[in-house]
């Protein structure tokens, strides 16, 4: 899988931006929340990457912000969702926005979204509300995690990436996490922490 690229931005017209890397052409489709912060053409850009394998197509899906792919990615386990909805969700409304919307089953605004009727905008507040939690509220990325070094925001990516939704993620870390605590640690003691 193709998880992130790093590379120089060598062409962009919504929804497709090509990215130069060693040598290699990228062609990436991304929402127009990541069209709008790109950098100009020919300078250097980091994307998260959503790589996708169908019947009949392969594509690849860029973002510049992790909570956007986690967005993505959480919309096309809904009933009828797929990337071109995921894509225009993203277009039409920051992740904070949505995950308002989402928690507050506000059906008419989420109606007002290209692609989503109200049957879908049901099933998006009934199947998400508990997994949107924690996207596009501070929430650390992976990326932030790693960089930042921090070993309870890696514990929180780690549980995270296990299944346990965002409320309980943070209860889990903030309960386990002592000063020096390695991620492991934090994991550990607050996988025990669960099980009880």
């Amino acid at each position: 899988m193709i998880g992130r690229l790093k590379g120089v931005l060598v062409a962009k017209q919504p929804p497709w931006i090509v990215v130069d890397v060693g040598g290699v052409g990228y062609e990436l489709e991304a929402p127009m929340s990541t069209f709008y912060d790109l950098p100009e053409l020919g300078r250097e850009v980091a994307l998260c990457t959503h790589y996708a394998v169908k019947e009949d197509t392969v594509a690849l899906y860029a973002f510049l912000r992790e909570d956007e792919r986690a967005l993505f990615r959480a919309l096309q386990k809904v009933s009828g969702v797929g990337a071109r909805i995921a894509l225009a969700v993203l277009s039409g409304v920051s992740t904070g926005e949505f995950a308002r919307l989402v928690q507050g089953s506000d059906i008419a605004a989420l109606t007002r979204i290209p692609g989503i009727g109200k049957k879908t905008a049901e099933r998006l507040v009934v199947e998400l509300r508990d997994r949107v939690e924690g996207i596009g509220t501070g929430m650390p990325s992976a990326a932030g995690a790693a960089a930042a070094g921090d070993p309870a925001a890696e514990a929180a990516i780690a549980l995270q990436a296990l299944g346990y939704k965002p409320a309980e993620v943070t209860r889990l870390v903030r309960d386990a996490a002592a000063a020096g605590d390695s991620a492991e640690d934090i994991i550990r003691k607050a996988l025990k922490a669960a099980l009880r």
